[in-house]
């Protein structure tokens, strides 16, 4: 049947709100064959008129020289769904959608979209370090999107990556989208979404079109460099002298809102006033406001944000086993914690949503230690970790066999040798640090100078151990709860095990040295130093006591 030309500049005008370009991500033959067609579109049709006036700013010169395709407009229209594949209700959907996440901005804008059509959502991640295993966290939740029907877009921000005070090199950009798309299909691939279902687009496919480019400018003529600074405060890399193109960072994020056609925006909380920044700014450029979903930071192996940058914090997808072994048995897990707990926020955010496919979270433990422990939902097992009825070290073993069934399907991608090859190619190793030159050598005379190690730059106090356990990953350390004159005890591991028994520890009065760097000792924050004295023959180590009358919070002094 064929279509009035109402009906089709509707549908036109439908299928651009999808994509830029009549086919698709590149201006191609048939939008210069359609623009031909058509006479200017009302504004009560935007995307098309968008489509028309950029087209429309080509010389027919460089229109002739856009891309052959053998598309044509019927085929286009042809691309477009008009049913949703999800058989939930508009609230079940929205319930899905928000499942797990710490915040949604723009709820009203959702549930109106909903009575009339399936959400469109995006979610994007720059092409900056290698994804880790914290990238498993959004995967699921784009799992979590397509069930509720939702059409999803991932973009690869390529031109994000080095705008980012340039985390990704210009001659290693292309590399690095190469890789990062082959990582983030494998993750997919591994916890059971369907590829075909989504729609993978890289930024400089349309961000570096006249029409974009020339909303930079707009946008740029309208926003404060306090607003862009505040945006990116979270997400860009601070400085104290920031490059122009970390504060052009948010705008673009903000753009693509309306150039990937979406309702909304999916990512981490930490992109929050990116978010904001978008909803203030593109109604003053015409555009709609978009709602935002935003997911919890998931802690690292350290108990800080997991990190790309941080080596420790993560784990890589292309770990070995005995690497994720290693790394897990040295991750923060401290007994009864379940706030600053990557392990078991882990298991919160991906295991369970994902990895377990219907069976029971299973802990293996001997008979004398209680027996397997299995848990249907996730609650369960944090209330038993809470009440510390679960071991760290199990719930870590248990963690490691799931987690390993996650990366597997992963590794077994990039055994291919032309993908190892482009991992190396796009995370080449760094250049070995050349010797500043020894005795007599030529780089002896610009060694720098280290400061003067004296006694009055140590800050050392009297505690008294109020409290004291062992290491639940170390038979050899302490970990303590010292009074130091403090709001509250500090948490300091020290190797004693083997020198004093765990009574005489209790309630002793001790030196402490506080004005050391917080460093972890077998995944336990410790938070100062024990001062001890030793000898060798015979070996002896005893906690150093302070003079008689001391009190918690006495400063020490050396003369």
């Amino acid at each position: 049947m064929a279509r009035s030309p109402q009906q089709l500049t509707r549908e036109l005008d439908n299928l651009l709100l999808d994509q830029p370009y009549l086919a698709g991500w590149i201006p191609t033959s048939i939008d210069a064959d359609a623009l031909l067609l058509l006479s200017k579109p009302t504004p009560d049709l935007p995307n098309l008129l968008r489509w028309f006036n950029h087209i429309n700013s080509f010389s027919q010169k460089e229109r002739k020289q856009f891309a052959k395709t053998k598309m044509s407009v019927e085929d286009s229209l042809a691309k477009v769904s008009l049913n949703s594949s999800s058989n939930l209700s508009p609230a079940e959907k929205k319930e899905l959608m928000k499942r797990n996440l710490q915040e949604v901005l723009g709820e009203d804008r959702v549930d109106e979209i909903l009575k009339t059509r399936d959400l469109k959502i995006y979610w994007g991640t720059a092409t900056t370090g290698k994804p880790h295993i914290a990238y498993f966290v959004p995967m699921s939740k784009i799992a979590d999107f397509l069930q509720a029907g939702c059409e999803v877009t991932i973009l690869f921000a390529d031109l994000h990556a080095y705008l980012d005070n340039m985390k990704a090199p210009w001659d290693l950009l292309q590399l690095r989208t190469e890789y990062y798309e082959h990582a983030i299909k494998a993750m997919l691939t591994s916890i059971g979404v369907p590829l075909e279902k989504l729609r993978f687009v890289r930024g400089t496919e349309y961000q570096l079109s006249k029409e974009y480019t020339l909303d930079v400018y707009r946008l740029s003529s309208i926003v404060t460099e306090h607003d862009a600074r505040k945006a990116g405060a979270e997400v860009v890399k601070q400085v104290s002298h920031p490059l122009l193109s970390g504060l052009l960072y948010p705008g673009l994020q903000a753009l693509d809102e309306q150039y990937l056609g979406v309702d909304a925006q999916f990512g981490g909380v930490d992109q929050r006033k990116i978010f904001t920044y978008a909803e203030k700014y593109l109604p003053n450029l015409g555009y709609a406001k978009r709602a935002h979903f935003m997911n919890p930071m998931v802690p690292g192996l350290t108990g800080a944000k997991m990190s790309s940058s941080e080596e420790d914090s993560k784990i890589d997808l292309l770990d070995s086993a005995a690497s994720v072994k290693k790394k897990l048995k040295k991750a923060f897990c401290e007994p009864g914690n379940i706030t600053d707990n990557g392990v078991l926020s882990f298991c919160k955010y991906v295991i369970f949503p994902v990895a377990l496919k219907g069976e029971k979270f299973t802990i293996d433990r001997p008979a004398e230690h209680g027996g397997n422990a299995c848990f249907e939902k996730y609650e369960d097992l944090e209330k038993d970790f809470a009440a510390e009825k679960i071991h760290p070290g199990d719930l870590k073993s248990a963690v490691e066999k799931y987690l390993n069934r996650l990366l597997d399907p992963v590794r077994k991608v990039f055994d291919a040798p032309e993908l190892k090859k482009l991992t190396e190619k796009a995370y080449p190793p760094p250049p070995k640090a050349k010797p500043s030159g020894g005795k007599g050598g030529k780089g002896a005379a610009n060694a720098p100078e280290t400061d003067e190690i004296v006694p009055s730059r140590l800050n050392m106090k009297v505690g008294k151990i109020v409290e004291v356990s062992r290491h639940p990953d170390a038979e050899k350390l302490y970990v303590e709860k010292i009074d130091l004159g403090e709001p509250s005890p500090r948490t300091i591991v020290s190797g004693l095990v083997d020198f004093v028994p765990e009574d005489k520890m209790k309630d002793r009065m001790v030196i402490v040295l506080c004005n050391l760097k917080p460093a972890k000792m077998r995944g336990v924050e410790s938070n100062g130093m024990v001062l001890c004295g030793s000898r060798e023959d015979p070996r002896e180590v005893e906690p150093i006591a302070p003079p008689a009358g001391s009190q918690p919070g006495d400063k020490v002094f050396v003369e």
